[in-house]
């Protein structure tokens, strides 16, 4: 498949060259530094201001370069170097033969010449006053980070957990989303946006990401710009435009478990005002764990992803972007390895060692980093995701109006293990359902006058999610022994083999709402900031479970045993709620090159609903007060600096605090010696911090970059939740107010360095590198309630790459992840049952690999 899609590619790139070019010129020059010296490898790009056209082009070893040709009008040139300062120059490109543009350049840091839409305008990443890190398209090529995962590394900030890609959750400074826990009822306090479309599902994090320019992440309640309403923040992802000059990119990896990674771009005109371009990207790797009841390996990856962009600019003032994307995932995974066995405080019989021994069985390894498995049923998680949206930009008067409109599909196909062992406790466990959404999002961007600004618009939500055909569960021959206390009645032959249930889902969502944020420039050096959103949501579902199979009897003794597994239940919520949030910040620019800023800022979770089942009372009737989950209330503070105070090197600080009122997570219920588990509120949570990211560039050879965290994350009240795994047979419910929120490392940071050299690589001039990632992170609660056994213990990791990067659009690299072969866990969970067992998923282990990357375009005058 891979090759195939490869094929398609490079058609693409053909059918591009043969296109008819519209009549147009080149803007070509010499890139200096300050002594007169030519600079090699700075990146010139060429963008125009009337459309979204742009070129790039990269300067030799003598400082010299020259872009395709473009259209006659405005453009700005934008010149790009490590180690210098950015440059930026407007021009206009008439019937002229050529166009020339000479630069001098001189030394600064890279930060500054970043240019963002953090706020929906674009300026410089150091002048936006919030907490933000940006990671340019090279970067996460050069680092492998092709998805949130690998992301994380680079973002200490960050985190991502996934046991499969429906079981995700992405958080920022540990918010988000519950850990460990699978609800669609519940929303992400963190927004995934691509090109202004919001991504509903947290599945999407774990797809590749295509044709990169830059990602953006934003830290804390991001209310009165971004169309969702998010509380913890935002990871803006703006991919490369079309472009009017015929040009291609081709990357190919290839490493060691079987790993394969293709990604091709290809643009180019179609009309005199129309552009296209198609994006591809393919990754397949063998499984890293295996499987000794079926002789093979899973947890693998199989990832194909296919993007198209049509521009289309009819006037000076009027640009339209049309993009078409579909991405399909084919695993065989996902599952998590044995890691040990906690006592609990149950009877010795209800414990796993005596259950495995009555049973006669033993698991493959307690050693996790032994990657071994005997699940015996399928292992499948299937999705395919994709949609359509229109993107309409028009100049109107002294402003920009911006409209994206999008459709978007999510279809989950899974099969899992969900007892993690080679006993048929559970046999099937499926929640195969279709996802679709809606979005359109209007902004006006204008500038009054020249000390006042706003940016002001309205979003609109609709989603579905229906079961396909129902969410089913069946226990098999050991269920019995495993869940039940072992009595006479317990031990009934085929009391629970092939009891399960059928789960249909019915689950709409609807949001509004009109948002907006103005600058205010008092003077040059203070600025004021507000902004204000009004939402609205409302939330329906249908949800009927109806069980099947088991043993057939009538005996109330043996029923009720059954349905303390699995009970029917049907029940319906209609739930709507209004929220005000807003935020203030107040920014001060001291001297040129550093700026302060405080903020308080407010943001809403939206209301939720329990889509998994309620809990019950003493006669198995759910509680229907259960079925809606209160919104979360975000209240935060946050103070920073932004500085570059010398040459080639900026440091940026904040510290935060931010208190969640109302904290959606999972609580036991306890009324009547009925316990289960469900969706609800705890009542407070607090996280505070201090986090730090610096920039380095001495000379033109060597950068670097870091990142630090400090991250205390605690429940303040918390009474009801469920105790943790070793006091499982205890009190059934635990006050774990004051201990540590799950998912957060109290110390993390990155770092990461690059050295470069001219060189001369048989006759080609270049660049030779060589370059150290290192990513740590302090021990983290892996439990919703803190466990001594389910602590994840910190690591860090060093990954590797040294290569050569031929001045004429070509690179080859050898790289290593993990170089350390470090064993580390993303993750550690007790398993279902609650006899004591836990399982893990393992890290990826050492990897070794080739990159080549080639770039085609025109031919350069």
């Amino acid at each position: 498949m891979l090759r195939t899609m490869f094929g398609l590619a490079l058609l693409c790139v053909t059918a591009g060259s043969a296109a008819a070019q519209p009549s147009a010129q080149a803007v070509s020059g010499v890139i200096r530094d300050s002594s007169g010296a030519g600079v090699p490898g700075a990146t010139i790009r060429v963008v125009g201001l009337d459309t979204t056209a742009s070129v790039e082009a990269t300067s030799d070893g003598d400082g010299r370069y020259g872009t395709a040709a473009v259209a006659p009008g405005r453009y700005r040139v934008e010149v790009r170097v490590a180690g210098f300062e950015g440059v930026d120059r407007q021009i206009v490109v008439t019937d002229a033969p050529a166009v020339g543009v000479d630069v001098t350049l001189t030394p600064s840091q890279l930060s500054e010449s970043v240019v963002v839409t953090a706020r929906r305008v674009e300026e410089a990443a150091q002048d936006v006053p919030i907490p933000l890190s940006v990671v340019d398209g090279r970067h996460v090529n050069d680092t492998g980070a092709f998805n949130v995962n690998r992301l994380k590394e680079l973002l200490p900030t960050v985190q991502f957990y996934s046991t499969n890609p429906r079981n995700s959750a992405v958080n920022i400074r540990g918010l988000g989303a519950p850990f460990g826990l699978t609800n669609d009822g519940l929303e992400s306090g963190v927004g995934l946006y691509v090109d202004g479309v919001f991504y509903a599902r947290p599945a999407a994090a774990t797809l590749d990401f295509l044709d990169v320019e830059r990602i953006e992440v934003l830290r804390g309640p991001q209310g009165t710009l971004f169309g969702k309403n998010t509380t913890a923040g935002a990871i803006n992802v703006t991919t490369r435009k079309p472009s009017f000059t015929r040009e291609a990119d081709v990357e190919l990896s290839t490493g060691d478990v079987g790993f394969l990674q293709v990604k091709a771009s290809a643009s180019g005109p179609i009309a005199r005002t129309v552009a296209g371009r198609v994006s591809f990207s393919g990754t397949q790797r063998d499984g890293t764990v295996f499987n000794t009841r079926t002789q093979s390996a899973v947890n693998d990856l199989d990832n194909l992803g296919l993007r198209g962009q049509l521009l289309v600019t009819p006037s000076s003032t009027v640009a339209v972007t049309v993009v078409l994307d579909h991405t399909r995932q084919r695993p065989d995974g996902y599952t998590q390895v044995v890691a040990g066995v906690a006592p609990t405080e149950r009877p010795l019989n209800r414990q796993y060692a005596q259950i495995a021994a009555d049973l006669g069985y033993a698991v493959p390894s307690f050693n996790a980093f032994d990657r071994l498995t005997d699940v015996d049923s399928p292992l499948r998680s299937f999705q395919d995701l994709g949609g359509v949206s229109t993107n309409l930009d028009w100049t109107v008067g002294r402003g920009l109006v911006t409209s994206t409109a999008a459709w978007r599909y999510w279809n989950w196909d899974p099969s899992s293990d969900r007892d993690f062992i080679g006993l048929p406790v559970t046999t099937i466990s499926a929640a195969p359902s279709r996802q679709r959404q809606w979005t359109q999002e209007v902004r006006y961007a204008l500038s009054l006058s020249p000390s006042l600004a706003v940016v002001a618009g309205g979003f609109g939500f609709h989603q579905t999610i229906v079961s396909d055909p129902s969410f089913t569960q069946e226990q098999g021959a050991a269920a019995a022994r495993f869940l039940l206390a072992p009595t006479a009645a317990a031990a009934t032959p085929g009391l629970l083999d092939g009891y399960g249930y059928h789960q249909v889902v019915d689950y709409a969502d609807t949001s509004a709402a009109v948002f907006g944020q103005a600058t205010w420039s008092l003077g040059s050096r203070l600025r004021v900031l507000p902004g204000l959103r009004v939402n609205y949501d409302q939330k329906k579902v249908e949800f009927d479970q109806q069980v099947y199979g088991g043993l057939q009897t009538t005996d109330p003794a043996l029923i009720a045993l059954q349905q303390s597994i699995f009970a029917p239940q049907a029940y319906a919520a209609d739930v709507s709620d209004t929220n005000l949030s807003g935020q203030l910040t107040v920014q001060y620019t001291p001297a040129p090159r550093a700026t302060a800023y405080v903020t308080y800022a407010t943001g809403f979770k939206p209301v939720g609903l329990n889509l998994n089942g309620l809990p019950t009372d003493a006669d198995n009737r759910p509680i229907l007060s259960t079925a809606v989950v209160k919104p979360e209330d975000t209240h935060n503070v946050e103070a920073g600096v932004k500085t570059a105070a010398f040459r080639g090197v900026t440091a940026n600080l904040a510290v935060f605090d931010t208190t969640v009122r109302n904290f959606q997570t999972q609580v036991t219920n306890g009324d009547v010696g009925v316990i289960r588990g469900y969706l609800a509120n705890a009542d407070r949570v607090l996280v505070r911090g201090a986090e730090l990211d610096a920039t380095a560039h001495l000379g033109r050879r060597w950068s670097a970059i870091a990142a630090a965290t400090y991250t205390d994350g605690r429940y303040v009240s918390f009474p009801d939740a469920p105790p943790p795994l070793e006091e499982t047979g205890g009190p059934q419910i635990k006050d774990i107010s004051g201990t540590p929120l799950p998912g957060i490392s109290r110390w993390a940071w990155s770092t990461g360095t690059e050295y470069q050299h001219p060189l001369a690589l048989r006759g080609l001039e270049g660049l030779g590198f060589a370059a150290l990632d290192v990513s740590s992170r302090s021990s983290f609660s892996s439990s919703a309630s803190y466990s001594r056994y389910l602590v994840v213990p910190g690591y860090a990791l060093l990954n590797a790459r040294i290569g050569f990067r031929a001045t004429h659009a070509w690179s080859v690299s050898l790289w290593s992840r993990n170089l350390l072969n470090k064993d580390y866990y993303e993750l550690l969970n007790a398993a279902p049952g609650n006899t004591g067992l836990f399982v893990g998923q393992p890290g990826d282990a050492r990897q070794v690999g080739v990159s080549l990357r080639v770039a085609l375009g025109s031919a350069r005058p």
